[in-house]
């Protein structure tokens, strides 16, 4: 199968879960012998995955711009896949348009609008409640939804949500975890780990938000319990109001990017993560199961990762309790190796690569053999592309005349 991604960003695995799930898939088209190329609008980083070493060529395409159609065209991809909904939004008429054969496949990463209600009751300082997600991203995020062939959900709560609160047809969805390799599960011993870890981009709100629930709630009660414990903050991307965090007479040190991410989990004893608002599955919780660090996290920071199994250390809303537990935790090696063998069963259990890379290439095929058939029978889809599609294309189209025009007035 021909394919081409349209990517946010260029993928960055050692920066973000997304750039982690991104190169999954890649990995799976490619052991396929399917040909990939990467294109995206975005600038090109020092972090920035060498795809070329996976066998993926790279283009560069511009936004609002219609050298995007003859691309699209000449390439001629038999399925695209949208790394998050606001590529298919910009380039989703483009693609219907001129290479209209194509299985239009979306990569939410997650739900974005879930993320933001969450955020916006927060600041609010009150609970989430669905129609939190009834705002103009959420509109525009479910419409996209409503437009694709296939959306993959990497958070089965969020899957579950789409097809009970906004009816988005079972045919449409399908649940996509992290694929991991569960033969190289690892895990360091409690006497050889020390101190407290998070790690997070700093540019993902729930992250930076995690830390400062850390700084200014839970690590002070921590330290005073455990006056000789660190925590060591790791993420790429820190800006200058996290850096001025960084405190070594109170043990909060904040070290920024992180070469290997697994290094430094593997050898700190627990992980921390008061996370308040997000969505999807987070990828800091799932390498700390991988390398057998046992974490304290909230509700919405398990969420989805684990089912009915118990978790690879504590869930708790409540600030004394995920106090204690840390604590607790940090000096019992018989409920940290109890933790360890938890966090391995689950990634075995629910994220086996093997398992989950057949079932994505045997429902892509199936998706692309009943294309045509589920795009008539969802009228509701029709109906979206129709409007929607409209909107947005003619909203491109009078942004790349503006932009000529200014060009031609410049000259």
């Amino acid at each position: 199968m021909k394919t081409l991604i349209i990517g946010y960003v260029w993928p960055e695995p050692n920066s973000s879960a997304a750039g982690s799930r991104m190169m999954q898939l890649i990995k799976t088209f490619r052991a396929q012998n399917w040909e990939v190329e990467f294109a995206s609008p975005a600038q090109t980083t020092e972090h920035m995955e060498d795809l070329s070493q996976f066998g993926v060529s790279s283009a560069n395409i511009e936004l609002n711009h219609d050298s995007f159609n003859d691309y699209i065209a000449a390439y001629n991809p038999d399925m695209v896949v949208f790394d998050r909904f606001m590529m298919e939004e910009q380039f989703g008429w483009r693609v219907e348009k001129y290479a209209p054969n194509a299985l239009r496949v979306l990569n939410t990463e997650d739900l974005h609008s879930l993320r933001d209600a969450r955020h916006t009751a927060v600041k609010q300082g009150r609970p989430f409640v669905q129609s939190d997600m009834h705002s103009d991203l959420g509109v525009r995020e479910i419409a996209s939804i409503y437009r694709s062939d296939l959306t993959l959900m990497i958070s089965e709560y969020e899957a579950e949500l789409l097809k009970r609160e906004f009816s988005v047809p079972e045919t449409h969805i399908m649940h996509l975890p992290f694929m991991l390799d569960t033969q190289s599960l690892t895990a360091k011993p409690f006497a050889d780990r020390k101190d407290f870890v998070i790690i997070g981009n700093f540019r993902h709100a729930p992250n930076w938000d995690a830390v400062l629930q850390l700084k200014q709630v839970y690590w002070p009660k921590i330290r005073k319990q455990l006056p000789d414990a660190k925590l060591n903050i790791y993420g790429a991307y820190p800006p200058p109001k996290a850096t001025q965090l960084h405190n070594e007479k109170e043990g909060f040190l904040v070290k920024g990017w992180a070469e290997n991410a697994f290094d430094v989990i593997e050898n700190a004893r627990i992980m921390l993560s008061p996370i308040r608002f997000g969505a999807g599955i987070k990828g800091k919780l799932v390498e700390a199961m991988q390398v057998g660090t046992p974490s304290i996290t909230s509700s919405v920071g398990a969420e989805s990762m684990h089912g009915s199994m118990p978790w690879n250390g504590i869930v708790t809303d409540d600030v004394e309790e995920f106090v204690n537990a840390s604590v607790s935790l940090y000096q019992d090696q018989q409920s940290f190796e109890l933790m360890q063998q938890n966090g391995h069963a689950i990634i075995k259990q629910r994220y086996d690569k093997d398992d989950w890379m057949n079932k994505l290439v045997s429902r892509l095929n199936i998706q692309q053999q009943l294309k045509e058939r589920l795009r008539e029978n969802f009228f509701l889809g029709k109906l979206v592309r129709h409007h929607s599609m409209k909107s947005t294309q003619y909203m491109s189209q009078w942004i790349t005349l503006k932009n000529q025009q200014a060009k031609t007035e410049t000259k």
